[in-house]
């Protein structure tokens, strides 16, 4: 086990500095954002030309625990396309893992598992563990759905989010039923009420020392990924709680 930090916790920087503060910073690896209305690499850009992004994160100099992918609003040929451009990129990287997001809560759940089983495929083909993230809004609100969802897709797994089980529409939720899935975690500290998904660490309700245990019982061995949002108006300074969360999951990984 080992802590990285999500370039999201930098997103006023472009990709090459959030990647160079994250280095400065000494996580172990980086837990990179490919989202397409986002700050940093988008899809449609590793598409376009992989080499040339590729290029572009060997020359950061820092490994890479996984991917967080999100698409804009395209076809599913299209989408198909871009999500086997990352994942042949994190093969190239030795990337281990993509996050995406389910479809929103309430759409067809079997329309959703034909969807991540062709997903799956694409991603198994390059060598790389597809999972899907654990979020308020998505299919995985309710952990019985997150488990469903992999029963019925081959190699399926889970990135945990407690945050959604914390203050979610679910909440307070048990999400121990996950822990075997988990292949990717994602870390903030959050309160019990919606308009506290983001608080400072020692602030919230968010059992870290819990999480590290439970998934060691299933011999978890991969990234805890710090992952405070540097989002618009936030209440406090980021990258003092980045550094706090960081050195707090180091002492008990």
């Amino acid at each position: 086990m080992f802590v990285a930090c999500s370039t999201l916790c930098f997103s006023k920087y472009p990709t090459e500095e959030a990647l160079r503060v994250i280095r400065e910073m000494k996580f172990a690896k980086a837990d990179l954002a490919i989202h397409e209305p986002g700050p940093h690499i988008r899809p449609s850009e590793v598409a376009a030309d992989s080499g040339k992004i590729a290029q572009k994160l060997k020359a950061a100099n820092v490994a890479f625990a996984a991917f967080h992918l999100e698409f804009g609003d395209t076809g599913a040929v299209e989408t198909r396309g871009q999500l086997r451009a990352v994942a042949r990129l994190a093969r190239v990287l030795a990337v281990p893992v993509l996050t995406v997001a389910t479809a929103p809560a309430g759409s067809d759940l079997s329309a959703e598992i034909t969807r991540l089983q062709e997903w799956s495929k694409i991603a198994e083909g390059e060598g790389v563990i597809l999972t899907i993230e654990t979020r308020a809004d998505t299919l995985t609100a309710d952990p019985a759905g997150a488990v469903e969802l992999c029963r019925k897709v081959a190699g399926l797994g889970i990135t945990l989010d407690p945050s959604n089980y914390v203050c979610g529409p679910h909440a307070p939720a048990n999400y121990d039923s996950l822990f075997p899935l988990v292949r990717h975690v994602r870390l903030r500290d959050s309160g019990k009420a919606p308009e506290h998904f983001q608080v400072r660490v020692g602030q919230g309700e968010i059992e870290y020392g819990r999480i590290v245990t439970q998934l060691d019982r299933f011999r978890y061995d991969r990234a805890f990924t710090v992952d405070i949002r540097d989002v618009p108006d936030n209440p406090f300074p980021i990258e003092p709680e980045v550094r706090k969360l960081k050195y707090l999951l180091e002492s008990l990984v």
